[in-house]
């Protein structure tokens, strides 16, 4: 179909004409008329009525314009209309967001700028509803869509990994964290998580430019390969996302000072939270003063595949926003809850009205609404993150919280293991049980052991292992080490002496470690001089019901379990 050109020019022309006439008219503003000046009421009457005839006019002309978006045929348009008339949809597609941005309906950041199908869009936007968004709650990016985007930004765009990883940080008065930070958590990280995670940086300091390029210039001092591979990403934001954030209201008793704090901190975690999401399964929310334990990334993550019923939050710490795990799926909606009161209360505040929004019933007690959010925000114990940092983002504040779940670093290492009946004949000593070493929580200390002592995994279904490590001692206690003490495993299949015989051969046991190994076992492994027994599960044996620990000699020590790590087959 033909497009009439002059036509279609002189549509969109009279729109913008109307838009502007509608802006400049006072119909928005409070007009005081005196009574006694008939010039001033004439004036104010010939205004309505020009203001009239304009809404009329624009009525007319937006249904005009609906009715011929409706004609068109998309489909042929694009091999039909040639360059220039391609050209003047484009124009059209500019003038009718421009109009719709200056009545208030549409922001200038979706106007669709070519392809056919985008007309669609435009009719869409004439007749259909407005959502609200970000638009919405930050009025003044409408005008600004360069704003949303980073204003510096160092990145290799890496994309669908489990983990997105989001620290912001800020100048401080005396000291800065970051380094530590940065060192824990890439430190701690083996080669098949440096390639399933993303660390994002976001430097919060959108109106000094000059110290965001020092930090810069700092990280790819000390952080060339994880900058190079695209393990880390630093972004700073622009100036303009922020609204003014010196005319806030102060509330609950909070200062100027404090309140613009908050607001901004609010915001800093809405953009990053955004900017972090597309990445990832999974995004992590951190802060800059804290350290890791190692494993940490795949302890997150094997603890989020683990979950059965559906959550909102996995906490890996108890201090403030450290460690708080959402899925990027759900980040959007958490962030919009977080910029529509972003200037009323601090972000964890925040966090724990959107948990009872989503799941508390105003017709039950204050304990059952406490029962509904524990089931969406779990906590994995131990913590994985400590905080270390004294001088808080808040100038003048020092704050000395330490996580008590995390433990003392060194003694224990914590993974996630399949669930498990446990049993021991050893003597444990006072709370470090086996239990509690086998979900991590500390380490398993018991005294000494003899000749005969077991403990016993075993899994109810029967389970494929691909892997096992248990190891002995630890930092304080380095002496309390398993000797001469084998590994062995209770299966689905039923193998030949042969068939034991050659296993326990290439796992380097000696004639008497095999002869001692329990009936009906298959012996797989030992703890070596170092207090160390970790290997891989036979092929050809089948499923594992038991996995026993087999002490064949009295010892003079005592003997610690400081980390357990059974990993299920995933076949």
């Amino acid at each position: 179909m033909r497009i009439r050109k002059k036509f279609l020019a002189g549509s969109v022309s009279l729109l913008l004409f109307t838009a502007l006439l509608l802006l400049l008219s006072p119909s928005g503003q409070d007009v005081t008329v005196v009574a006694d000046d008939p010039l001033l009421e004439q004036q104010v009457q010939e205004l309505q009525e020009r203001l009239h005839k304009a809404l009329n006019l624009n009525r007319q002309r937006e249904q005009e314009l609906s009715e011929m978006l409706n004609k068109i045929d998309t489909r042929q348009i694009d091999t039909r209309i040639g360059n220039y008339s391609r050209g003047l949809v484009l124009c059209m597609c500019v003038y009718l967001c421009v109009y719709m941005f200056l009545c208030g309906t549409c922001p200038l950041h979706v106007c669709p700028y070519s392809s056919s199908t985008n007309l669609f869009i435009l009719q869409e936007l004439l007749t259909g509803l407005q959502v609200p968004g970000i638009h919405t709650h930050l009025p003044h990016l409408t005008a600004h869509p360069e704003s949303l985007r980073p204003a510096i930004k160092l990145s290799k765009d890496r994309q669908e990994v489990s983990i997105a990883i989001g620290i912001p940080t800020i100048k401080r008065e005396k000291t800065t964290y970051l380094l530590h930070t940065l060192s824990s958590l890439i430190g701690d990280l083996n080669k098949d998580e440096v390639n399933d995670c993303v660390i994002i940086v976001f430097i919060a300091e959108p109106w000094d430019l000059n110290y965001a390029e020092q930090v810069i210039t700092v990280l790819r001092e000390n952080f060339a390969q994880a900058l190079d591979s695209g393990l880390l990403e630093v972004i700073v934001p622009p100036a303009g996302f922020y609204p003014d954030l010196d005319s806030l209201r102060e509330t609950f008793g909070d200062t100027k000072e404090r309140v613009k704090w908050r607001t901004k901190q609010n915001l800093d975690y809405a953009f990053l939270m955004l900017y972090g999401r597309p990445k990832a399964t999974y995004y992590v929310q951190m802060e800059d003063d804290v350290i890791a334990k190692p494993g940490y990334l795949t302890i997150m993550k094997t603890f989020a595949l683990q979950q059965k019923a559906d959550w909102i939050m996995l906490e890996f710490s108890a201090l403030g926003f450290i460690g708080k795990m959402f899925k990027s799926s759900d980040v959007p909606v958490i962030v919009e809850f977080f910029l529509m009161f972003h200037a009323d209360k601090p972000i964890d505040w925040l966090l724990d009205h959107f948990l009872w929004v989503k799941v508390c019933s105003p017709e039950k007690d204050a304990k059952h609404c406490q029962r509904m959010i524990q089931a969406v925000r779990r906590r994995f114990k131990p913590s994985l993150f400590q905080h270390i940092g004294v001088e808080s983002s808040l100038k003048g504040k020092v704050q000395k919280l330490k996580d008590r779940d995390f433990g003392k670093a060194g003694l224990y290492r914590a993974h996630v293991n399949p669930p498990v009946q446990l049993a021991s004949s050893l003597k444990t000593y006072q709370k470090y049980s086996l239990s509690k070493a086998y979900v991590g929580e500390t380490f398993f200390w018991a005294s000494n052991p003899s000749k005969g002592d077991i403990i016993d995994f075993t899994f109810d279904p029967p389970i494929h292992i691909d892997v096992y490590l248990f190891r002995s001692g630890n930092t304080d206690h380095p002496g309390d080490l398993f000797h001469n003490t084998t590994i062995e495993i209770l299966t689905t299949e039923t193998l030949s002496e042969s068939e034991i015989h050659k296993i326990a051969r290439r796992a380097g046991l000696s004639q008497a470690e095999i002869d001692e190994t329990s009936e009906g076992f298959i012996p797989i492994g030992r703890f070596n001089e170092g207090g160390l027994a970790q290997g891989e599960i036979p092929e050809g044996v089948g499923s594992v019901r038991t996995l026993r620990i087999h002490v064949h000699e009295e010892s003079d020590s005592w003997v610690i379990l400081s980390e357990i790590m059974i990993q299920e087959s995933k076949r």
